[in-house]
C-alpha cells in the first residue's frame, strides 16, 4: 500500500534532472523576450549610423562645407610643413575621396576667350599640380581652366629643402621650389592615360576633356640646360601639343637662375618664333583640331618699358595670350610675418598690387583681341572683378586656393556673381569693355562699336541739340 501510495503521488518519483529543462527554458524565454526587445534597438542603431554616414558623405562630398575650410585645411597648415601639406592634397585630389563643386555657374560668369565659350573665368594657376597627378580632381573644384607644371624635359628634383614658407600673419607665401618636375615622358604618361580610348578626333573634344574648361601645360627649362637656350621650351611644345588646350612659356619663375633674363626683347623674340614654328610642325602632322593656343607667363617685377617691349614682340609673333603674372622678388613694407626675409617668389595678397600694375600697363600696349589672363593675390569675387576693369579675361589663382581650401573656387564664383548681380552687368561685358577701352588702338586697329554706345552717342547728341535748341529760342 505504501508503494502503491508512492506511486500513486505525483512527482515523487521524478528524478532531480528533470527540474532542469524547465529552468533552461525559462531562461530561453528571457532571452527570447530580451531579443525581441534589443532586436528594434539594433535595427534602429544601424538605421541612424547608415543615415549619419550618409549625410556626413553628402556634406564632406560638397566642397562648401565649412569643415574643409575650418578644420581640414587650417589642420594640415598647423600639422605638417607646408610642401608636405602641399603634396598630401594633390594626392587627396587625386583620389576618389575629393570633394567636388556640386553647383551650376551662373550665366553672369560666362566669358569667351579664342572662340571658346568657359562657363566661368577662375582658373587654378601652375604649380599647384606640378606633374599632372589631380588634373580631373582640380576640374571637379569647379575651375574652368587648370594649368599643370610647370613640366621640365628632364626629371629634377628643384632646389634643396626647405623651400616653401607660409606667411601666416599675412595670407601669403614665398617658395623657392625651382621647377621640380617628373620630367616630360611620366607627365606625358599620366595625360595619355586620362584619354578615352576612343576620342573624337574632329576637334570638337577639347584637352579638358569636359566642355566649357580648358587644360593648360606650363612648360619651363631645366636648370642644367644654358640660360640663353630656348630648346628646352621648343621640345615642350612639340612633346605637349597633342595633348593641351594651352601651353605656357614659363620666362618668369625667380628660382631658375637666368630664367626672368629671357623676357629680354631679343632672346624673347627667338623664343616665341621658335614656339610657334614648332607648334605649327606639330599642327600639320596631327590636324588643326590639335591646335593648342600659345601664352606668354611674365613676371610682375617689370619695368614699364619692359612691358612695352614685350608687348611690341607678342603684337608681332602670334602669341594667343598673355598671363600676367608669376611670383614677386620684392618685399613689401606691410609684410608682418617673420618667415618674410626667406628668399624667392612671394604671392598671395601682397603680389597683388603688384601683379595688377604690370596688368594695366600691358593692357595699354596690347588690342583687345589678344587676351589677358590675370593672376596675383585673388582670394575674393571682388578681387577677381578688379582683374576684370583693369582688362583681364580670365583669373587664376594659387595661395588663395592653398589657404581657403577645396571651396575656394566656389565662393570666388559665388562672391562674383553677386558683385555682377549688383551691377547688374556680367563678367563678359565688364572684362569686354575693359580691354576695349584700355587696350592698344595701333595702325589698323579700329574700336569696336558697340549697339549700346552708338544709342549712348546718340542720346549724348540729342541733349546737345535741345539745349542748344533752348540756347536759341532764349
Amino acid at each position: 500500500m505504501a508503494t502503491l501510495r508512492l506511486v500513486a503521488r505525483p512527482g515523487l518519483l521524478r528524478s532531480p534532472l528533470a527540474a532542469v529543462p524547465t529552468r533552461r527554458s525559462a531562461s530561453s524565454a528571457a532571452s527570447s523576450s530580451v531579443s525581441s526587445r534589443s532586436g528594434p534597438k539594433t535595427g534602429l542603431y544601424a538605421t541612424v549610423l547608415a543615415i549619419s554616414t550618409g549625410l556626413f558623405a553628402v556634406y564632406y562630398f560638397d566642397c562648401r562645407s565649412a569643415i574643409h575650410r575650418y578644420v581640414f585645411t587650417p589642420l594640415l597648415r598647423y600639422t605638417m610643413d607646408p610642401e608636405s601639406s602641399h603634396k598630401f592634397a594633390v594626392k587627396v585630389l587625386r583620389s576618389r575621396l575629393a570633394p567636388r563643386d556640386t553647383q551650376e555657374d551662373d550665366e553672369r560668369l560666362r566669358m569667351e576667350i579664342w572662340g571658346e565659350e568657359l562657363s566661368n573665368p577662375v582658373g587654378v594657376a601652375a604649380g599647384f599640380d606640378k606633374n599632372g597627378e589631380a588634373v580631373d580632381g582640380l576640374f571637379n573644384l569647379g575651375f574652368s581652366w587648370v594649368e599643370i607644371g610647370s613640366v621640365t624635359p628632364k626629371p629634377q628634383p628643384g632646389n634643396p629643402q626647405p623651400r616653401v614658407f607660409h606667411l601666416i600673419n599675412d595670407s601669403a607665401m614665398i617658395n623657392r621650389y625651382g621647377f621640380p618636375s617628373d620630367g616630360h615622358k611620366l607627365v606625358l604618361s599620366r595625360l595619355e592615360a586620362r584619354l578615352p580610348r576612343f576620342r573624337s578626333e574632329d576637334g570638337t573634344t577639347p584637352a579638358s576633356l569636359r566642355p566649357g574648361a580648358l587644360l593648360a601645360v606650363n612648360l619651363g627649362k631645366n636648370k642644367s640646360s644654358p640660360p640663353d637656350s630656348i630648346a628646352d621650351f621648343i621640345e615642350g611644345v612639340r612633346v605637349f601639343s597633342p595633348y593641351a588646350d594651352v601651353l605656357v612659356i614659363n620666362v618668369s619663375s625667380p628660382n631658375t637662375p637666368g630664367l626672368r633674363g629671357m623676357q629680354t626683347r631679343t632672346l624673347l623674340e627667338e623664343l616665341l618664333a621658335g614656339a610657334k614654328k614648332a607648334r605649327d610642325e606639330v599642327v600639320n602632322t596631327e590636324g588643326e583640331s590639335r591646335k593648342p593656343k600659345l601664352v606668354l607667363k611674365i613676371a610682375p617685377d617689370l619695368e614699364e618699358s619692359e612691358v612695352a617691349d614685350i608687348a611690341e614682340v607678342v603684337r608681332t609673333s602670334g602669341v594667343d595670350g598673355v598671363i600676367v603674372s608669376n611670383t614677386t622678388i620684392r618685399r613689401p613694407p606691410s609684410l608682418h610675418d617673420p618667415n618674410r626675409f626667406e628668399a624667392g617668389g612671394l604671392s598671395g595678397p601682397p603680389l597683388k598690387p603688384y601683379a595688377l600694375a604690370t596688368l594695366r600697363t600691358l593692357r595699354a600696349q596690347l588690342p583687345p583681341s589678344i587676351p589677358i589672363i590675370g593672376c596675383g593675390g585673388i582670394s575674393t569675387g571682388e578681387d577677381a572683378l578688379e582683374f576684370a576693369r583693369a582688362g583681364a579675361s580670365a583669373v587664376q589663382v594659387y595661395t588663395g586656393f592653398g589657404y581657403d581650401g577645396v571651396g575656394a573656387c566656389r565662393r570666388i564664383k559665388d562672391e562674383l556673381t553677386e558683385a555682377l548681380r549688383k551691377e547688374g552687368t556680367t563678367w563678359r561685358e565688364v572684362s569686354a569693355r575693359a580691354a576695349r577701352e584700355l587696350g592698344w588702338k595701333g595702325p589698323g586697329e579700329k574700336e569696336e562699336v558697340t549697339v549700346g554706345q552708338l544709342v549712348k552717342e546718340a542720346e549724348e547728341l540729342k541733349q546737345l541739340v535741345d539745349g542748344l535748341g533752348e540756347r536759341i529760342l532764349a
